[in-house]
């Protein structure tokens, strides 16, 4: 062994050395040799501390992110993650030995010892696990707003429809509740209602929103919002003292990646809102993966950007570990990238312009190495093998090793059909979930506030139509006498005109009409 092997070895192990529970990742590799003595660990004391799993297509980050979730599960810690393509099912049972898995072993100084691990899977869909659901005041206007694709102007009159529901005690839980408040609010007697308060929303804004919630429930994915909202106690669970590891299984709305990534962030915000301060634990409580992060940054407004910022900073001191799975670390923003101080980083490919320039960023963020040369050893890393620097439980990032990872105990790979049925089925939580919930919420309200309108509207138009009618009624037909020229036709008004006449004309001529009893009409 060469002084620089010795060297190399003494420092991973004086780096990597936790004194409490920690996670075994592999071992040191230097100039394509493996040396099972430089173990390295991550503390699982410092997994609350974020992390970031990174490397191009192929080179082994799912497998990275089942072998943590793996020795978590083992370490009693609950795992929350991402099943992207729903290969991550095999989590629930034994692997098997293979040559590949056999070397691996022998080259790691390591027993492999096949073993299944509990598992939940859940679906936004409900088609593919138990229903995942959380109401629309739980998303929020930003998230919401993220969800639909809205632009500025539209993320404010999602902002001021959030705002009105508040003031007025409507709780928006599906999205009827949403569409039956948007159209309200943008026309008839709801538009009069908000335009001097909080102003007035403009019909072709109001049309776009629409569609777009439209749009969602036309890709089956109206369900994942409403009640029963997901329960985020139930990311707790254990089983014989193992950590349940929780899969969000999206197989089926690949192509949805902004509403799963944002629903993701949803949790993690629930959790942040919910969960009180533990400070720093020998363990976290709660470990959550974040696959295919970068979908969850593209085109994220300033609002959006700023609350993950919030949460990131902020969720570790409630024992809550985040780590993000993404193809580089350039796909996550500065403010992000610097909260994460575990760092294991599969090969990188340079063939295109932005390849090398994404190179560059990623070495930068690099402690320098003795031993390495990072640009070179990121190109030449091979499947299941990385570049790993971690905090210490000083919080002081280790030395940078060229790791060969070792292998998960479950199967990788997605569990038969009739497997996945029968965990799917068998679980609490499908039966939990499964049905929907319609409480009174917004559309109830201002559908009962609408026909209230409407019948008052009705009465209103009923009254005037009746006030018209005795009006016509009042007025004489074509032909007929009026009431007065009824009256002076009558015969006893005939006789008093004739009597008052001759009175009239009796004192004109000094003459005196008098009646048969001696008295005058008027008493003369």
């Amino acid at each position: 062994m060469s002084d620089l092997s010795s060297k190399f070895i003494e420092k991973i192990k004086s780096s990597y050395a936790p004194t409490g529970s920690y996670i075994y990742l592999g071992a040191g590799i230097l100039d394509g040799q493996v040396y099972s003595e430089a173990e390295v660990n991550l503390s699982l004391k410092m997994m609350n501390r974020h992390g970031l799993i990174a490397g191009a297509t192929g080179t082994g980050k799912t497998r990275t992110l089942q072998l943590l979730a793996e020795q978590l599960s083992d370490a009693g810690v609950p795992v929350f993650m991402l099943d992207v393509k729903g290969d991550l099912s095999g989590l629930n049972q034994p692997g098997s030995v293979n040559p590949k898995i056999e070397e691996r072993a022998k080259q790691l100084n390591k027993t492999f010892s096949p073993t299944g691990f509990p598992i939940e899977i859940y679906s936004l869909s409900g088609k593919t696990g138990s229903q995942m659901r959380a109401t629309v005041l739980e998303f929020g206007p930003t998230l919401l707003s993220k969800i639909l694709d809205l632009n500025d102007t539209q993320a404010g009159v999602m902002a001021v429809i959030f705002k009105y529901a508040d003031d007025n005690k409507m709780p928006i839980i599906d999205l009827n509740d949403l569409k039956k408040l948007v159209s309200y609010l943008s026309e008839g007697a709801g538009a009069a209602e908000i335009k001097s308060s909080y102003g007035s929303i403009s019909t072709a804004t109001s049309g776009t929103m629409l569609r777009k919630i439209v749009a969602i429930e036309q890709q089956g994915l109206g369900g994942m919002f409403g009640e029963k909202s997901f329960d985020i106690e139930d990311l707790f669970e254990r089983v014989d003292g193992k950590g349940t590891i929780s899969l969000l299984n999206i197989a089926d709305v690949q192509n949805q990646p902004v509403l799963y990534s944002t629903f993701l962030l949803s949790l993690l915000a629930e959790l942040f809102n919910t969960m009180p301060e533990v400070g720093d634990l020998d363990k976290p409580k709660l470990v959550f993966f974040f696959d295919e992060a970068h979908l969850l940054f593209k085109n994220s407004s300033k609002a959006f950007l700023e609350q993950i910022e919030t949460i990131i900073r902020l969720i570790r001191s409630k024992g809550i570990g985040v780590f993000f799975c993404t193809q580089a670390p350039s796909d996550v923003p500065e403010s992000v990238l610097g909260q994460l101080g575990n760092r294991v980083q599969h090969a990188l490919r340079a063939f295109t312009p932005n390849d090398v320039d994404a190179l560059k960023k990623t070495v930068n963020t690099y402690p320098k190495s003795d031993f390495y040369e990072i640009d070179k050893i990121l190109t030449s890393l091979g499947t299941g093998q990385a570049l790993v620097t971690v905090l210490n439980e000083k919080g002081i990032p280790t030395e940078v090793s060229a790791t060969m990872l070792t292998p998960p105990r479950a199967v990788m790979g997605p569990l038969t059909a009739a497997d996945f049925d029968q965990v799917v089925h068998a679980s609490p939580m499908y039966t939990k979930y499964k049905d929907a919930i319609d409480p009174e919420s917004a559309y109830e309200i201002l559908t009962k506030r609408i026909n209230d309108q409407t019948a008052a509207l009705e009465q209103q138009k009923q009254e005037a139509e009746a006030q018209k009618q005795a009006e016509q009624e009042s007025k004489p037909k074509p032909g007929e006498k009026s009431l007065v020229e009824q009256v002076m036709g009558a015969t006893i008004t005939r006789q008093i005109g004739k009597e008052i006449v001759r009175g009239i004309f009796g004192m004109l001529t000094g003459k005196k009409t008098r009646s048969k009893t001696g008295g005058g009409l008027f008493g003369f």
